[in-house]
């Protein structure tokens, strides 16, 4: 029960990092530093006040970035990178002691779990900032907000159910990408036989 506990916590976090990291190491380090609830011994390491500071100063300047259409893709475009890489760093802190080996796998598990909510949520902002107006984006922006929120507190408190909300979210951004992906892809021309 244990493994399936920490494969909930594993993906959550992840998925929540993908969006926002920021936000999500607000939340972890908040929870261990508060003991909101009993938290496994290696969550400690988000329990420093510098760590949950400059989390959530970035959160703030995120926040803010995140509702004014454009710049958010652009921030967005930045954190491709780290916000994949933190969501491995959360999957692997969420682990534990464990052999390189599993760390690795774990460190994929949660880096790509991250990748795959970032690349969603920045598809997503893009097509959003086509419109006019601004108030699809701010919308969208507290939806992601408090998705992100909501995701690691139900992470923290319920890692079981985090892991089949987290199960649920994975299928549903694999099937929007294989949708989006025969939609985007060209589509075959028909041979017309020659006389």
């Amino acid at each position: 029960m244990e493994i399936l506990a920490t494969l909930g916590r594993t993906l959550g976090f992840s998925l929540a990092a993908g969006v926002n990291l920021y936000a999500t190491v607000a939340v972890l380090g908040l929870a261990a530093r508060y003991g909101w609830v009993e938290l496994p011994e290696q969550f400690q390491i988000f329990n420093n006040l510098w760590v949950i500071g400059a989390a959530g100063f970035l959160y703030v300047v995120e926040f803010v970035a995140d509702k004014i259409p454009w710049v958010d893709s652009i921030w967005d475009s930045v954190h491709t990178v780290i916000r994949p890489v933190g969501g491995a760093l959360i999957a692997v802190a969420s682990l534990g002691e464990a052999s390189p080996a599993v760390m690795g796998l774990i460190a994929l598990l949660g880096g790509t779990a991250a990748a795959g909510s970032h690349i969603t949520k920045a598809g997503t902002r893009v097509a959003i900032n086509t419109s006019p107006e601004p108030f699809t984006n701010w919308f969208a922006s507290l939806a992601e907000d408090v998705f992100v929120i909501g995701l690691s507190l139900l992470t923290l408190k319920f890692p079981l159910l985090a892991l089949l909300v987290s199960a649920t979210i994975l299928v549903m951004i694999v099937w929007l990408a294989r949708r989006l992906w025969r939609w985007l892809r060209p589509s075959p021309v028909a041979e017309t036989p020659s006389s």
